[in-house]
């Protein structure tokens, strides 16, 4: 077994054993386990980018031993006079060059991968608010909702604290969606680890993202801008469902949320 494929055992070793999908754990200290193929390629990223950090850092510091061992006053009582080597000098400044030049492939692909679907199958539009989001799908007959957090004296059994919402986004498994996002007030930033999405959430513009949601359960998430004082408050819950249960339930969520009343903020716009 070569050098770099041990440390890739080790990388994927270590990230499976305190990986969990939907929410973050106590004393986790890696990703998520993925749950979109966005997800699971900024992973494979963070491993490739990690083998790098570790050859480097085992480089310098084997130099560092050569250097205390070597040239110490004790082994060179009368020091070298060297001030130039033209050849450890291009190659320290040919090799990062190499280094950043691999590195840039993987991150530009990974960078077009993630920016949008060319082919949406279905839109989300997420607004930021202080302190609260809206979701509309405007593909399916103006069905639109706020999230709020759920307060600590009204959060039932099995429900996170800081993280359980009132009413969840359900979106459905196996379906690539588009998800748009802005904002009414100030910057927000619409993040759902296991997705691999970070979106900023901007008064006055609209940015687009996407996701396809390969597993059913529900993920959480959170603002992740500083958008006042309850930004801490702000989080996001995602309700991933078979296609048949969401149909079942955007049927269900048009006479719940707009039942022949078109929703306020729609409203507002249309006026």
């Amino acid at each position: 077994m070569g050098l770099k494929t041990f440390l890739i055992a080790v990388a994927v070793f270590c990230m499976a054993g305190s990986a969990v999908a939907a929410q973050p754990e106590p004393w986790q200290i890696t990703f998520q386990e993925p749950a979109s193929p966005v997800m699971r390629m900024i992973e494979e990223f963070n491993i490739t980018i990690s083998v790098v950090i570790i050859l480097i850092t085992v480089l310098v510091v084997v130099l560092m031993i050569i250097v205390f061992f070597r040239f110490n006053e004790k082994a060179n009582p009368v020091p070298s006079k060297t001030t130039h080597n033209t050849l450890i000098e291009v190659m320290w400044t040919a090799l990062p060059v190499i280094i950043l030049a691999l590195i840039s492939i993987p991150s530009f692909k990974l960078l077009y991968f993630q920016d949008r679907h060319p082919d949406p199958e279905m839109t989300l539009k997420v607004i930021g608010h202080q302190w609260y989001w809206t979701y509309e799908y405007p593909d399916h007959g103006g069905v639109a909702f706020d999230s709020n957090i759920v307060p600590d004296d009204e959060l039932q059994e099995g429900q996170p604290r800081l993280l359980a919402v009132d009413n969840k986004v359900v979106l459905p498994v196996d379906t690539n969606i588009r998800i748009l996002t802005t904002s009414e007030d100030v910057i927000h930033n619409w993040a759902v680890p296991s997705f691999g999405l970070k979106v900023e959430a901007i008064p006055g513009r609209t940015n687009e993202s996407w996701v396809r949601i390969e597993k059913e359960d529900t993920y959480y998430g959170m603002c992740s801008e500083l958008c006042g004082v309850n930004h801490g408050f702000m989080p996001i819950a995602v309700e991933a469902v078979s296609k048949e249960a969401f149909a079942l339930w955007i049927a269900e969520a048009r006479k719940k949320f707009a039942d022949g009343v078109p929703h306020p903020r729609l409203a507002a716009r249309q006026e």
